[in-house]
C-alpha cells in the first residue's frame, strides 16, 4: 500500500493525487452511496401526504417489505424473475463457453479478428433498437413466422411472445457479450501445452474441459454469470417490449410504483432486488470457490 502511494505521488504529484481522491470520493458518495441510503430510508417509511411527513405516523416500518410477500401476484412475479434470470444466465453460458474456447484456443490471426468483429459490431447499435429487431422477428407477421409458413411447418402464425420465451431469447442476445468476454479473458491465459499434453496422454475433450479448462476458467465463469444475471434481473426494456401480460417482470412493478408516486413501495422492492443480486454474487463466489481478488484480475 505504501508503495502504491509513493508511485501515485511520483506520477501525479500531491495536488494530482488530492484531485483524484476528491473526484472519486465525491462520485462514490453522491452518485452511489447517498442515493442508496436515501432509497433505503424511503423503503422503511410509510407512504404519507406531505403534511404528515415528520409527524407521529412517519415511523420506520417493515410494511413495504411485507407487502411483497403478502401479495401473491407480486411474490409470483418476483420468483419468476429470479428463475427466468437464472435461465438467461444458463443459456448464455451454454452458448458462450464454446465460443470463448474457440476464440481463446482455436482461432488465430484474421479468423480471430473476424469472429470478434462479428460479435462486437451488433453491439454498436443501441440496446433498444436490438430489442425492437427481436420484436419484428418474433411478431405474428414477423420474419420467423413468414419463414415457417413458407416452409410449411405451420398453418397459421405462432404467438412467440406468449409466456417468457421471447423475453429470455431477447435478453440472452442482449447480454451475450457480458458472458463471452470474461470467459475468453480467463481461457486465454491457459497454457495451450496443458491441453496438448492431456490429448497426447489420451484424455477425451470432455475430460480436458472438466479437469483443465473449466477449473482454470472459474473466475471468468463467475464474472460472466454475475454480470448476466444482474443485467437480466434488472432489465426493463426487454420485458416491456418483448413480453406479454403473462410475462410481467419484477422491474416493471418497481417502475410502476415509482411512476405512480409510491416511492416507498418502489424503494422497498428495489432494495429486495439489490439484496437478491448480492446473494447471487456470494453464491457464485461460493459455488466456483473464487475470491474477489480473482474476479478483479
Amino acid at each position: 500500500m505504501r508503495r502504491i502511494w509513493k508511485d501515485a505521488l511520483r506520477n501525479f504529484g500531491g495536488i494530482g493525487v488530492l484531485f483524484i481522491l476528491l473526484t472519486v470520493g465525491s462520485w462514490l458518495i453522491f452518485m452511489i452511496l447517498l442515493p442508496q441510503l436515501i432509497m433505503l430510508d424511503y423503503s422503511f417509511r410509510p407512504l404519507l401526504p406531505l403534511r404528515k411527513i415528520g409527524g407521529p405516523e412517519d415511523v420506520y416500518t417493515l410494511k413495504n417489505y411485507i407487502v411483497l410477500f403478502m401479495t401473491p401476484m407480486h411474490r409470483a412475479i418476483f420468483l419468476k424473475t429470479i428463475w427466468s434470470s437464472i435461465i438467461v444466465t444458463s443459456v448464455a453460458l451454454s452458448i458462450c463457453y464454446p465460443i470463448a474456447f474457440y476464440l481463446a484456443k482455436v482461432a488465430r490471426g484474421a479468423r480471430l479478428n473476424w469472429v470478434l468483429m462479428g460479435l462486437i459490431i451488433p453491439y454498436w447499435i443501441n440496446e433498444l433498437l436490438r430489442i425492437f429487431a427481436w420484436q419484428l422477428i418474433l411478431s405474428d407477421a414477423g420474419i420467423l413466422n413468414k419463414l415457417l409458413l413458407i416452409l410449411g411447418f405451420i398453418a397459421e402464425p405462432l404467438n412467440f411472445r406468449a409466456g417468457n420465451g421471447a423475453v429470455i431469447m431477447g435478453m440472452t442476445y442482449a447480454y451475450i457479450l457480458f458472458m463471452v468476454f470474461p470467459l475468453y479473458n480467463a481461457m486465454e491465459s491457459l497454457d495451450r501445452n496443458q491441453i496438448d499434453a492431456a490429448r497426447d496422454l489420451g484424455s477425451s475433450w470432455l475430460r480436458i474441459h472438466r479437469r483443465i479448462v473449466i477449473p482454470h476458467a472459474k473466475p471468468g465463469i463467475a464474472v460472466g454469470c454475475i454480470m448476466t444475471f444482474m443485467l437480466a434481473a434488472g432489465s426493463i426494456a426487454a420485458p416491456q417490449l418483448l413480453g406479454s401480460p403473462s410475462s410481467f417482470w419484477f422491474t416493471q412493478i418497481i417502475y410502476t410504483n415509482f411512476e405512480t408516486a409510491n416511492w416507498n413501495q418502489g424503494a422497498a422492492y428495489a432494495m429486495v432486488l439489490a439484496i437478491l443480486c448480492l446473494v447471487f454474487i456470494f453464491a457464485m463466489l461460493k459455488i466456483f470457490k473464487v475470491g474477489l481478488k480473482e474476479l478483479a484480475k
